[in-house]
């Protein structure tokens, strides 16, 4: 059913037969009393038992349906429109940045009369909502993608990253990728991967709350990520986000050792089996990992941007059914990545099929379920049979990590290569070393 700013069914049809919509103030008359106030558009999925109206004193209310008398126009109004003003930058020396988004809302400008969001898709946009921006850097925007982060596939990393490498190359100093939170980190992998002596910090960023509500985090996110690209003293890739549920201190991870960890706090991503890269705190930047990458000039910046998608990553579970690994062999699946239990195990009952598909060319590597701590094979009879097979355990790597890994190694290399790829430490995946500290924890 067509929907009229996200009302649906017998409410749309009195908006419609009313003649008013989003926008437009109007007079409601219930059985109890007379409300004034603007028509505010919905989130689509909302009950569409109830009225949304912005009074005139600020507050929203929702009025059911079955109470409404009659709808009366007061004050017809243009649907909630954003105007974006032309960038006003603080000076003519400041370095040169772009801003890529690839869907993420993290930039969007408000309505308070409407109560109606807009995401900024400009450079001009993002400059009216985020001024500060126009302090550090000339920026430059481009929307690469409108889509939610869920619908990402390898086809879109391969894109992003030679977009990126387009722009580092013309000497961009400072890259920052928008980007929805629920599959940043595969993102982030990817771009470990695919972008090669990487000259300057390319920082993905994304928002835990819309820029709509008291605690969004959307605007302290991406003045951090930008500070971070342009006055950070390394390279590489790496995902910056809240530290903590305030916003005094912002932690920066690497692109292939971070994952999320929370489904809404803001301080949801977290750098795992090591610690991160950088801490953004109070305007300054403070480096915690030794040995990084230093900023250079990009003489040497090359790009491996093709992804193969006949990559799987399982999650082994009690009782699976060995016979899935051999329909993936059917559907022509080069390789996989197990998630198995503990040290890395799987059931016995799965290692012949295991040997079977490994015979018949398909890659396995193994990794663990668990967050913290690494992969060993030799500690238990299933482990040491595992080995026997031909499964290759992967350390400490993040399995969503290994999946990308695997995926950028089958569709750059050749077959006789990717062993040996997958085993060498390219990006910081593996962990020399697994420290005993207390796990990540998350407060109240």
């Amino acid at each position: 059913m067509e929907k009229l700013d996200g009302y649906s069914g017998a409410l749309k049809r009195l908006l419609e037969e009313n003649n008013v919509r989003a926008g437009d103030v109007v007079k409601v008359v219930t059985g109890e009393r007379e409300y004034v106030g603007t028509i505010i558009p919905r989130y689509e999925y909302a009950s569409q038992d109830f009225l949304t109206l912005k009074l005139l004193n600020g507050y929203n209310i929702g009025i059911s349906l079955d109470k409404i008398l009659s709808i009366t126009l007061i004050e017809k109004h243009s649907p909630p429109s954003f105007k974006s003003t032309p960038p006003e930058f603080k000076s003519k020396n400041l370095p040169k940045a772009v801003i890529v988004s690839t869907g993420g809302t993290i930039a969007s400008r408000v309505d308070y009369r409407t109560g109606g969001v807009r995401p900024a898709l400009s450079a001009f946009d993002l400059l009216s909502v985020v001024p500060e921006l126009a302090e550090i850097a000339k920026v430059d925007a481009e929307v690469l993608f409108s889509m939610y982060s869920e619908n990402m596939t390898q086809s879109n990393w391969t894109i992003l990253a030679k977009k990126l490498h387009d722009y580092v190359s013309k000497g961009y100093e400072g890259v920052v990728v928008t980007h929805g939170t629920d599959t940043m980190g595969y993102t982030a992998a990817a771009l470990s991967f695919a972008l090669k002596n990487t000259p300057v910090p390319i920082v993905l960023v994304g928002s835990q709350r819309s820029s709509d509500r008291p605690s969004s985090d959307a605007s302290s996110n991406l003045i951090s990520a930008m500070r971070t690209s342009i006055e950070a003293p390394f390279s590489g890739v790496y995902v910056l986000m809240h530290g903590w549920v305030s916003d005094e201190r912002m932690e920066v991870h690497l692109g292939t050792k971070v994952r999320k960890m929370h489904t809404s706090r803001r301080d949801a991503f977290k750098s795992i089996n090591i610690k991160p890269a950088a801490i953004y705190e109070n305007g300054r930047i403070h480096v915690i990992l030794d040995n990084l990458p230093k900023r250079k000039v990009p003489s040497s910046f090359e790009i491996f941007p093709n992804f193969d998608d006949r990559v799987a990553l399982i999650k082994f579970y009690p009782n699976m059914d060995p016979e899935i690994f051999l329909y993936l062999l059917d559907r022509g699946y080069r390789g996989i990545v197990l998630e198995g239990f503990g040290l890395g195990h799987v059931s016995s009952r799965a290692i012949s099929v295991l040997k079977k598909i490994i015979r018949d060319g398909v890659f396995v590597f193994m990794t663990s379920q668990c967050i913290f701590g690494r992969v060993r094979l030799t500690v238990y009879d299933t482990g040491r049979d595992l080995l026997e097979v031909g499964v290759i355990p992967l350390e400490d790597m993040l399995s969503e990590t290994a999946f990308v890994k695997l995926s950028w190694c089958l569709g750059n290399f050749e077959e006789d290569r990717v062993l040996d790829i997958m085993k060498a430490n390219i990006a910081y995946e593996f962990s020399s070393r697994t420290f005993l500290e207390e796990g990540e924890r998350f407060g109240d």
